[in-house]
């Protein structure tokens, strides 16, 4: 035996790991959101997990900055990157030529941030993203696709979700209206945080940029109009003579119209900011119902691709954060870890019937039946004791005498049933128990 010290098995803190049983649920959650999106008619993207520093961070700022997982290698400074969003404008810029546009694509991967770890947040996790792209300009009848394409994500996963839903411009106006543009990305980081922070914290730090208590007031007031399309906008008209404030008054209305067309219900909440800088218009999050956490979002983004791109290219993109939602849900017992495995039959075998096992299973399988032969070197009483504990549902008796009738006994472990099939007409008998 070797003297080399053992190294105790470990992974990295805020790195996700699951057990195969829950990954196999956890699958089934991106495959149902995929479904959704090629039903919709997005397309499939897979962009690298490491960008250059100076593409990915082009128009981050804020928080963002501070989570980035940044190196060198060489002469070659580079992140891996912290959403789907910016590579995606990279990667548009770089083959807008060859794009139709409006160009609606889908991703899921996994993103990094270099944030603390707690409940529901990690430093690796999946985004299962959505974006539509357009050449010189895109109707706001797009944003309101994405808002829709977000809620039947969830739909598809059976999570009711409340979605809330805002446009940046109104408090951008707001801003403008008060002469702070020149703080307007800092006004906006600390009114994102109002609902982490004490009010005299944020009262604060809106002093500390510059505004007077009236106009704190005012802001902080605005941040909480929400309700109803009709209830938001009595409470907005005439607040203040800013035309980006009415451009996004306008907006907001005119997203409600097409929304209302798609059936698909939001709350209008002016608190709805989104930390990341480059959203310029309709912002929105979704978070469980009745409680505050979010679990996804997305927004306007008019000049994301201007960084990489003279070509005006608008988008409007909506992400799930899928590895959060199936944390919560499974942290809060609201999923069935009851299946330990995807196998369908398990096929037991004797010394001497051990290749005609093979044979059989090969065949099954190429019916897309999940079979597994059970070929390890032990009793026949051991290895239906192994089915019973994975749970497999049927068990398939190969002997030499079910070999020389090509009739096999077939056992359902749930109800105990035999029966003495043939191999058609078992993968006839199991296809027909999945309908």
């Amino acid at each position: 035996m070797s003297n080399q010290k053992l190294i105790t098995p470990r992974k990295l803190q805020g790195f996700w790991e699951l057990m195969p049983k829950e990954q196999m649920l956890f699958s089934k959650l991106l495959n149902s959101i995929e479904e959704v999106f090629k039903n919709n008619c997005f397309l499939p993207l897979d962009t690298p997990v490491l960008e250059y520093s100076d593409a990915l961070l082009a128009k981050s700022g804020g928080e963002t900055d501070k989570q980035v997982f940044r190196f060198s290698k060489g002469d070659t400074d580079m992140c891996m990157r912290y959403d789907l969003t910016v590579p995606l404008a990279r990667f548009v810029s770089m083959h807008q030529n060859e794009l139709n546009f409006p160009f609606k694509r889908y991703q899921i991967g996994k993103v990094y941030r270099g944030e603390r770890p707690q409940k529901g947040r990690f430093r690796e996790f999946y985004h299962c993203d959505a974006d539509i792209i357009g050449d010189g300009e895109l109707p706001l009848v797009a944003d309101a696709e994405c808002v829709s394409l977000f809620a039947k994500c969830f739909k598809a996963v059976d999570v009711e979700v409340e979605i809330r839903l805002s446009n940046r411009k109104i408090l951008s106006g707001f801003i403008q209206h008060i002469n702070k543009e020149d703080k307007m990305v800092d006004i906006l980081i600390v009114l994102d945080k109002l609902d982490k922070l004490p009010f005299e914290t944020a009262a604060a730090e809106l002093k500390a940029l510059g505004l007077k208590e009236n106009e704190i007031e005012k802001i902080v007031k605005l941040t909480k109009t929400s309700g109803k399309i009709e209830e938001v906008l009595q409470n907005l008209r005439g607040l203040c003579a800013n035309q980006l404030f009415e451009t996004g008054i306008s907006e907001l209305e005119e997203t409600s119209k097409y929304l209302q067309s798609m059936g698909t219900k939001v709350v209008f909440d002016l608190s709805i900011i989104r930390g990341h800088n480059y959203y310029t218009g309709t912002v929105f999050e979704a978070f469980l119902s009745g409680s505050k956490l979010a679990v996804g979002g997305g927004g306007r983004f008019e000049n994301l691709c201007s960084y990489f791109s003279d070509r005006k290219m608008p988008g409007v993109g909506m992400s799930v954060g899928i590895t959060r939602l199936f944390d919560i849900l499974l942290q809060d017992g609201k999923l069935d870890t009851s299946k330990t495995n995807e196998v369908e039959l398990a096929i037991l075998t004797f010394d001497e019937t051990l290749t005609h096992g093979l044979d059989i299973m090969s065949k099954l399988r190429a019916n897309n039946i999940k079979a597994d032969c059970f070929y390890a070197n032990k009793s026949f009483k051991s290895k239906l004791k192994e089915a019973n504990r994975r749970q497999i549902k049927y068990v398939l008796i190969v002997g030499e005498d079910e070999v020389k009738s090509q009739k096999f006994a077939l056992k359902d472990m749930e109800s105990g049933n035999q029966f003495l099939l043939s191999v058609e007409e078992i993968v006839s008998k199991l296809k027909s128990d999945r309908m």
